[in-house]
């Protein structure tokens, strides 16, 4: 008896493997790593092409990786996280591990319905990534704090003016 309902568990889990691929649906994680591969790329100015070099892989499976269309193994984490000089955690911060039950890790979290990870966070738009890597583009630590001072007066004297009309 045992046996049949080991064989029914395995059953149904192939059945959602299957259903989830017909629906082509990612894992927010797979989608959520992938944008973090993403984001540290751009902040390197590392074309897709270059990291698929370094990777020994074709710019389309990075692409892949990228969109959340297919999973990294920990392996190729590994290796990412060692081409784009990060700590392996990197890929991991803003996952808020305290929702995760207990009962969460024993199913998989491809079984759980999940919150988007950094949903609509603006440090993932290209337009912020680049302003970041310019910024810090400029060498001198003086000059880019008087550039932070001026961004951040001009910032505040248009909410200034936002709040007077």
């Amino acid at each position: 008896m045992p046996s049949t309902s080991k064989q029914n568990t395995t059953d149904s889990l192939e059945v959602k493997k299957t259903n989830d691929k017909a629906k082509g649906r990612a894992s927010k994680l797979d989608e959520y790593l992938g944008r973090q591969v993403r984001v540290r790329r751009n902040m390197l100015g590392m074309s897709q092409e270059r990291l698929a070099e370094l990777l020994g892989l074709t710019f389309q499976q990075v692409q892949k990786y990228e969109h959340g269309k297919n999973r990294i193994s920990a392996s190729r984490l590994f290796e990412l996280s060692k081409i784009l000089g990060v700590p392996i955690d990197y890929f991991f911060r803003k996952i808020d591990s305290s929702k995760a039950s207990a009962n969460s890790y024993n199913q998989g979290m491809a079984d759980q319905d999940q919150e988007s990870f950094a949903n609509g966070d603006r440090l993932y738009d290209r337009e912020t990534i680049n302003l970041i890597r310019i910024y810090y583009s400029i060498d001198d630590p003086k000059l880019r704090k008087n550039l932070f001072t001026f961004m951040k007066s001009m910032a505040d004297n248009l909410k200034a003016d936002d709040n007077k009309s």
